[in-house]
């Protein structure tokens, strides 16, 4: 396909009869699989076009499941964010490992994402040799390409040699270069993942891009502000709570405004002392960034209200993490 043409983005009309030319309409599910911290979310954000999924240069960021929609002339991609996959040192990160390896059994196409400024490394192979036996096609994903510079191929090299170790099941997945951060071959991963979808019909509205429950999305942009702005042991340690979404009666340049009420939980007393900062600086910062992207989502004005609550070990506590939603399905 030419380079020059372009792909559609959510909302573009798609044929009445599903075909596109002559070739059929592809739909269908992609896994973004890969460690923590390689760009899954800001690779989902940018092929989707808007924000979707929260973003951190803290590893392990990404804690649900997240389904991001693409819609082009030739195919709907359902793209499945998952968490990264890591060595677990708690419940919840088993259960945040559980849900990853269960998305690659329930998809068309998974893509592994690496980072490619850097060699392979455990990590990397451990992923791969799950991936091994896997039965649908394998894409793989050489994310950060703008920060290579002229040892991109070798770097490039140690990846093939991954996939060719192992006597028993070498493999030959397609590698493509690309780049989260400025889109860089994005378009390109986007024309060969759809051409490994199976014909199908649009699976949802061609101008949806995420089908996120919108009390996670809320959750998920407090936490956000929380990985942002605060360092030490505080940002694993947290979780968010939607108590109540309510519309507000009263009027803001002309438009409703919309109330929300968040309970951010951690799992010492410290941890909340950070959180909530000298003369409640710091969660007056968390809660103005949040609000700030909470209008974009409400396309209009938001009061926020934040509450801090200590709930010891609650990352390792089965009935917590089901509460809010961390079942690892």
């Amino acid at each position: 396909m030419d380079p020059s043409t372009p792909t559609a983005r959510p909302g573009d009309a798609q044929p009445e009869d599903g075909s596109t030319g002559g070739a059929p309409f592809r739909s269908g599910f992609v896994a973004l699989i890969g460690r923590p911290n390689v760009g899954k979310s800001t690779l989902l954000n940018q092929l989707v076009g808007q924000k979707v999924a929260i973003t951190s240069p803290v590893a392990q960021t990404t804690r649900n499941r997240l389904r991001a929609i693409l819609t082009t002339p030739a195919a709907q991609l359902i793209l499945l964010d998952t968490p990264g996959i890591h060595k677990p040192h708690h419940l919840l990160g088993e259960r945040l490992v559980q849900s990853a390896r269960g998305a690659i059994g329930e998809v068309d196409v998974v893509l592994l994402l690496v980072d490619a400024s850097q060699p392979a490394g455990r990590g990397d192979s451990f992923i791969v040799d799950l991936l091994r036996h896997c039965r649908v096609p394998v894409h793989v994903a050489l994310n950060k390409s703008d920060r290579v510079g002229a040892d991109a191929e070798d770097l490039a090299a140690t990846y093939r040699e991954l996939l060719a170790a192992g006597d028993d099941c070498p493999v030959s997945w397609p590698l493509h270069a690309c780049s989260a951060l400025n889109g860089d071959g994005c378009q390109d991963l986007v024309e060969a993942l759809a051409a490994d979808l199976p014909p199908g019909p649009l699976l949802y509205p061609a101008d949806t891009v995420s089908d996120q429950p919108e009390q996670l999305l809320l959750a998920e942009l407090i936490r956000e502000q929380v990985l942002t702005l605060t360092r030490e042991e505080v940002p694993h340690s947290v979780a968010v709570r939607i108590e109540r979404i309510v519309e507000d009666e009263g009027k803001t340049r002309g438009k409703e405004r919309t109330a929300v009420l968040a309970t951010v939980l951690v799992e010492r007393s410290s941890q909340k002392g950070i959180l909530i900062g000298k003369g409640g600086q710091m969660l007056k910062a968390i809660g103005q960034g949040a609000r700030l992207q909470m209008q974009k989502v409400f396309d209009g004005p938001v009061y926020l209200e934040l509450f801090v609550k200590v709930v010891p070990n609650w990352r390792s506590h089965p009935g917590r993490l089901a509460e809010l939603g961390y079942r690892g399905d």
